[in-house]
């Protein structure tokens, strides 16, 4: 059930995402700041295949975190030369200064140039998700990947990104979604409404 039903106001919008404790959170704000209890949360890096810090998330998320990220993701072994994390992929790594314990990197696809975007958004979100519980993560926030600098329409991302949570988010007390915008807000609570309250 949500909290708020289907109104778009700034404020938290909850649902039940499955039968047991599992809660889905969608809200404004910065995901950089956003923590949970510090010791069994993680925030989610919209980054680039280098892994090396990049603009908008990801800048604000490797300023957060401090120059220890950065330095842990030039450690991280190259799938091939140049790439740490290849589009669909995710890495985890402590989460330094941020207020979240760790960090999962996840490259999501280009829009305009990505050959099957919808395959590789589901795989970001997924491969984020086995990540966390293979990592016992309870508390997971996710941006909206690949939105933004990479094009991707929030109608569609949100949609894909609701529906993969609900079928893969089962495992974790509770997964938010950190909107930076008006528009990317709006979208993930009609997609919840749609995807979650009418199933």
């Amino acid at each position: 059930m949500a909290s708020g039903g289907a109104n778009t106001s700034r404020e938290v919008v909850q649902f039940q995402l499955s039968p047991s404790t599992t809660l889905l959170k969608i809200l404004r704000g910065n995901i950089a700041q956003w923590s949970f209890d510090g010791s069994s949360d993680a925030i989610v890096d919209p980054t680039n295949e280098r892994m090396l810090g990049g603009g908008g998330e990801d800048g604000a998320i490797h300023r957060a975190a401090g120059p220890q990220l950065r330095e842990a993701c030039y450690k991280v072994p190259e799938a091939r030369p140049g790439i740490r994390c290849p589009t669909g992929e995710a890495r985890i790594l402590p989460g330094f200064k941020l207020a979240a314990s760790h960090v999962i990197l996840t490259v999501g696809p280009i829009y305009a140039s990505h050959p099957d975007p919808k395959s590789a958004l589901q795989s970001s979100y997924r491969n984020c998700l086995r990540l966390a519980k293979e990592n016992n993560i309870q508390y997971l926030a996710f941006p909206a990947i690949s939105c933004a600098y990479y094009g991707y329409p929030f109608a569609e991302a949100s949609k894909i990104a609701v529906s993969t949570v609900k079928e893969h988010g089962s495992d974790f007390k509770e997964v938010h979604f950190v909107l930076f915008s008006d528009e990317g807000y709006d979208a993930w609570v009609k997609a919840a409404n749609e995807l979650i309250l009418q199933n």
